[in-house]
């Protein structure tokens, strides 16, 4: 992203992720993320500690992957742009909050194993997996195409 709007945060995933559709049938996913922040206090040597809490949105096949995979108190990696949001409520006041687009989300490994299963490829007009020609590894192992990365 050169476009000076980029985050990675790492945090908890603070409720259950929801996922809706649009209209139009493109998957929407919705969470909380909380990120701890951790530090000594110079004047007194204690430990001192902030919370800061975030609103991530995913879309598309990234939104249904981590449908079935987040759940709360999980510790993830989030990377993705900051972006403002502005509405006006029932009472006709104007709100805006700012979240966190997600471009990928994935388990943090500093604390636990996770188990990764790759899924078909789509293909754009009718949902069918791609022809490209694929390598396989050991028996279980996902295949992928020659022309992408494995994760």
């Amino acid at each position: 992203m050169s476009n000076g709007n980029s985050v990675t945060l790492v945090g908890n995933v603070t409720r259950d992720p929801e996922l809706r559709y649009t209209p139009n049938g493109q998957a929407n996913l919705t969470f909380g993320l909380a990120v701890n922040r951790r530090w000594q206090n110079r004047q007194t040597q204690e430990w001192e500690e902030a919370t800061s809490y975030f609103d991530v949105v995913c879309w598309r096949e990234m939104a249904e992957n981590a449908s079935e995979t987040l759940f709360k108190g999980a510790r993830v990696i989030v990377t993705g742009r900051l972006d403002q949001r502005s509405w006006e409520n029932q009472e006709g006041e104007r709100r805006s909050k700012v979240e966190v687009v997600a471009d990928e989300v994935g388990p943090s490994l500093r604390w636990a194993t996770a188990q990764v299963t790759k899924n078909e490829r789509r293909g754009p007009a009718d949902g069918a997996a791609t022809g490209a020609a694929t390598r396989s590894g050991p028996p279980g192992a996902p295949s992928y195409a020659y022309d992408e990365e494995p994760f």
